[in-house]
């Protein structure tokens, strides 16, 4: 029995109460003042035949230029009766009678009332609204016009959120967003990414940045958030823009708004939208066929001296070769892939509230047979305005995660020998073979395995709102989140468990938040004073159970009899920590031309220790100039915006799990004088302390727009230091524990980031906009352990980048006739030729140096948006250049010649002088090289190709709108890179990345082409 010890501290528990229960009464009587406060008009059906009779009347709707306005909102004054202009500005409405007044308006425009005057056709001219063309911006803990922000905060496109085949909003906004860095790690069904803002802080501890969903922290996996529920999302990266979320801030903080009821004619709006496609990988490396694959194990034998007795090196491969009998193993274990997702979605408001209710399914079928995922989501959000100083609103979700299913090892299906087959004559798998080699087993096993892996997210947020008097706002946010997740499995005889082994895992984690938030908002002539006060805590609660049984009769009950088993071990734990925090923030401008912002962060984290002050404050300044909003740049048609910003702060880095100062201790059973005792024994030392990593920061960014804004963008440079880095530093065996935290060393990173649009062509028939992102930087290890010394072991240089590959460098491949005994004694012709660095003549230890960073370079993306009438075409590129990882599609050699390779793996031969690929007994003499290798490319990430049905066509069928569009999805990367893909890192049995990283993945990257369609109603 295993437990962990809690890490407790009264100091925090000053919310203990059941706060479940008074959270779901709050939201269940939020939830039915919306349902009753809802305005549902049960008199729409009789207005609609009243105004059948009216008259009908057409026209068109531009702006100062001519240029049509899609989606202008057309209503007839004193009644919900209404329309919205079609994609070339043009709408038709039946209204009460020829001398109506139309009320016409249009995001960015002025609203306008334009009399009729017995006129049936008329042409309506918007005006440009200078204020409405501000953008509203949400920060954090409110929003701001994009004008008057002082801090680093960047809108991602919000075309991303739509219309394309992904199964994690993440996957949608990769590359579209400077100092954004998301990796697709894996290409598995229902994997998420990793996501970094503007870089690593942290050694060891977490470098994720803070998700905050709907104005309050998520707690959950990416998967959780239906992409299609998102309005926006905003990144905050500089200090000014996240030290308001204190110790969690330090890696960036993502802000993740949902989807609220929007005002329409009166009747709900119902939205459908879904995507069918199918799927295929995107760069297989094809195994060798029968003929390759024994030449190639003749090579292997004259390689490394051999003597060849037979065609190939097992008898069931020379049986089956005898028969002619093959196997395409890669064909076996891979299918074509299919994905699918159906969204529906059904809103409302009024002048008091508002709705929006959402529910989603999506279903993936993977390449890799029995790789499959499947995700429901449910939303419901809505908004009511009780009185004039009193609103309530409530924010809910549900989704489920469903990995289910035995699955194939794609890894020892590319490995197979094609003399070789999956099932005897009975239809079993056969389990070796390549019998009687047992170092490949039967690839598709997997399949027979009973497993269930479901992981659910059910969350709870009501808001409540008072506004007193003019510009004085108080709202108490309360969140509680509930995470449970199930897995279950069990392997028997089929899989080559002869025991049976069952395993049965349940885990849960309770997250709840309250947050006290105070704005007072001042205009004094020019001058704009808007101040927040916050104060909130955090509590989060987890438990773990597993059971494992062993030794089964047979079988027939899989995992739900444990019990049955000769052999069961149970296993349990659990954690709690809690967080207090108070803010203070103030906003101020003069004229909109100067502004300042000052914030303060006060936050205590329970986990840290017992010999330290549990509290951190985190302040930053910020300071911006409207440059466009001076006398001398009003009246500039050339420059539309220009605004030079610069912010200094310090934020923290909590991110340590609990139990880490405490010495935590395991319950151990031992065999003692014929009886059995319990012992403990200590498996964690702690460091009472361990204390806050903090990172101070530095940011100047320039805004501008210039052209009609026609060329538009944002330049920023940034340093950063990290200092009391939280670092696990190794300790002398003698001392029994391998590690303990501590906070040591400091580091640096410097950056730039750029962003361009641009539209160059627009036209009333033809547009054409481009984006452009760019970003860099550099990270850097000043200090280690105060005394000046690397760390080898760890690959930590003082000077030098975090990750980089300190490794032997290659020259190329030892060539017959060379001198290699002096420099290599032990070197043939064929293997690798690595660099005498130290110019001693042997190649040892001391030739190891720093090759490069396994961070790129630089990244970025290159968006293109095409318009001609009423097709849409956009295609995004993304690219990563620079950085070195290791490629383990190049070391094929070490299997005794049995695996297959890849069939167009040009291995060195006396015949085949190559001088990059080393020969089939090169590994040999590898000296531990892990072959890094530039992993640079450029990828068509997606392009799209969406048709506008015009407002002609779809009032005949009584549809408001209609887009089908087609979509592909990694269609093709440009690289010099050599295996499966230059991004995904891919497994290798027994490896290690050099970097400390390890390898886990077992899935190809695949390509996406899928058909959908958006109705609204």
């Amino acid at each position: 029995m295993k437990k962990l010890i809690k890490n407790k501290n009264s100091y925090f528990n000053v919310f203990e109460f059941d706060f479940k229960m008074k959270f779901a009464l709050l939201v269940l009587c939020m939830t039915i003042g919306q349902i009753q406060a809802s305005e549902i008009n049960i008199t729409d059906f009789d207005n609609e035949l009243k105004q059948s009779q009216g008259v009908q009347i057409s026209g068109a709707v531009t702006d100062s230029n001519g240029q049509p306005l899609p989606g202008a909102n057309i209503i007839e004054k004193g009644t919900k009766n209404g329309a919205q202009s079609d994609f070339d500005g043009k709408f038709s409405l039946n209204v009460t009678n020829a001398n109506s007044i139309l009320v016409v308006s249009y995001i960015g425009f002025k609203t306008q009332e334009v009399a009729l005057n017995g006129k049936t056709t008329i042409n309506i001219t918007l005006q440009e609204d200078a204020a409405a063309l501000d953008e509203v911006v949400v920060v954090g803990y409110g929003t701001q016009k994009r004008s008057d922000i002082t801090g680093s905060v960047v809108s991602v496109p919000k075309d991303r959120l739509e219309n394309l085949p992904v199964t994690n909003v993440l996957q949608a906004i990769q590359g579209t967003t400077a100092g954004l860095n998301i990796a697709q790690s894996s290409s598995v069904p229902g994997s998420s990414a990793s996501v970094q803002v503007r870089g690593i802080n942290s050694i060891n501890a977490g470098n994720s940045p803070l998700i905050i969903l709907d104005g309050i922290p998520f707690f959950g996996v990416t998967n959780d958030i239906n992409t299609n529920d998102v309005e926006s999302i905003e990144v905050l990266k500089d200090a000014s823009a996240v030290a308001i979320y204190g110790t969690r801030g330090s890696n960036g903080v993502i802000l993740i708004t949902t989807k609220r009821g929007k005002q329409s004619d009166g009747k709900p709006i119902v939205k459908y939208s879904g995507y069918a496609g199918v799927e295929a990988m995107a760069n297989p490396l094809t195994p060798m066929g029968p003929d390759a694959y024994v030449q190639k194990y003749a090579d292997f034998l004259t390689a490394n001296g051999l003597s060849q007795t037979a065609v190939l090196p097992n008898a069931s491969e020379v049986e089956n070769y005898d028969a002619g009998i093959t196997t395409d193993w890669l064909g076996e274990a891979t299918r074509s892939g299919f994905i699918q997702e159906h969204n529906i979605s059904l809103s409302n408001a009024s002048e008091k509230s508002q709705y929006y209710i959402s529910a989603a399914h999506l279903e993936q079928n993977g390449v890799v047979k029995g790789y499959n995922f499947k995700k429901n989501t449910f939303r419901f959000n809505a908004d009511s305005e009780v009185t004039d100083w009193l609103k309530i609103g409530t924010s809910a979700f549900f989704s489920e995660n469903n990995y289910s299913g035995g699955r194939a090892n794609f890894l020892e299906a590319t490995a197979m020998s094609p003399y070789s087959v999956p099932k005897d004559e009975n239809g079993a798998y056969i389990i070796y073979p390549m019998s009687p080699e047992l170092l490949f087993r039967n690839p598709l096993l997997g399949l027979t395995t009973d497993r269930e892996d479901i992981a659910r997210n059910l969350t709870g947020t009501g808001f409540l709102e008072l506004a007193p008097i003019k510009g004085l706002t108080y709202r108490m946010n309360a969140s509680y989140t509930y995470n449970w997740g199930n897995f279950k499995s069990y392997s028997g005889r089929a899989a080559d468990d002869q025991s049976g082994t069952g395993f049965v895992s349940n885990s849960e984690t309770g997250n709840w938040v309250i947050e006290n938030i105070l704005t007072y908002a001042k205009d004094i002539d020019k001058h704009h004073f808007d101040v927040t006060a916050l104060y909130g805590a955090q509590k989060v609660d987890y438990f773990q159970s597993e059971s494992r049984a062993v030794g089964f009769v047979n079988d027939g009950l899989s995992y739900y009899d444990l019990a049955s088993g000769t052999t069961q071990s149970v296993n349990s734990q659990g954690n709690e920590y809690t967080l207090v925090s108070q803010m203070g923030r103030i906003n101020y401008s003069y004229d909109s031309r100067y502004l300042l912002t000052l914030t303060a962060r006060r936050d205590g984290y329970s986990a840290f220790g017992a010999n330290t002050d549990k509290i951190g404050v985190f302040p930053s300044v910020a300071i911006g100039w409207n440059i466009k909003n001076e006398s001398f740049l009003e009246d500039s048609n050339f420059v539309n915006a220009l605004k030079i910003r610069f912010s200094h702060g310090k934020t923290g880095n909590q991110a340590i799990d609990v139990n880490q100062t405490a010495t935590t201790a395991t319950s151990v059973r031992f065999p003692f004088n014929g009886t059995v005792l319990t012992g403990v024994r200590y498996n964690n030392i702690g460091n009472p302390n361990l204390n806050w990593e903090s990172t101070t920061s530095s940011n100047i960014g320039v805004d501008f727009g210039f052209l009609k804004n026609r060329i538009s963008g944002t330049v920023e440079v940034y340093q950063s230091k990290t200092e009391d880095i939280l670092l696990r530093r190794n300790l002398p065996n003698i001392t029994g524990y391998a590690n303990i935290w501590s906070n040591l060393g400091s580091m640096e990173n410097k950056g730039l980031e750029v962003t361009l649009n641009t539209v160059n062509i627009d036209t009333e028939d033809f547009s054409w906009k481009s984006s452009i992102n760019f970003s860099t930087y550099r990270n850097e290890i000043l200090d280690l352990y105060g005394d000046g010394q690397d760390d080898i072991g760890n690959r930590w240089f003082i000077g030098e980048s975090l990750r980089v590959f300190y490794d032997y460098e290659k020259e190329g491949i030892w060539q017959e006739g060379e001198d290699i005994a002096s420099v290599d004694p032990v070197a043939q012709p064929g293997d690798i030729k690595f660099k005498d660095q130290n110019g001693d003549g042997k190649i040892d230890n001391e030739d190891r140096v720093i090759l490069g960073r396994t961070t790129p370079d630089w990244v970025g993306g290159f968006t293109n948006t095409f318009r001609y009438k009423n097709f849409n075409l956009s295609i995004f590129i993304q690219t990563s250049q620079g950085g070195l990882k290791s490629n383990r599609d190049l070391t094929y050699a070490d299997e005794a010649g049995r695996r297959n390779l890849p069939a167009d793996f040009r291995y060195w031969t006396p015949e085949n002088k190559d001088n990059y690929w080393p020969s089939l007994s090169a590994y040999k003499n590898y000296k531990g090289y892990a072959f890094p290798e530039d992993y640079s490319y450029v990828r068509i990430k997606d392009v799209r190709l969406s048709y506008v049905f015009p407002s002609s066509i779809l009032e005949k069928i009584g549809v408001n709108a209609l887009t089908i569009y087609a979509a592909g999805r990694n269609l093709h990367t440009f690289t010099k890179w050599y295996g499966w893909d230059p991004e995904v890192t891919y497994f290798s049995r027994g490896s290690s990345d050099n970097s400390g990283g390890s390898w886990t993945n077992n899935y190809p990257t695949t390509k996406t082409i899928s058909l959908g369609l958006n109705v609204t109603l």
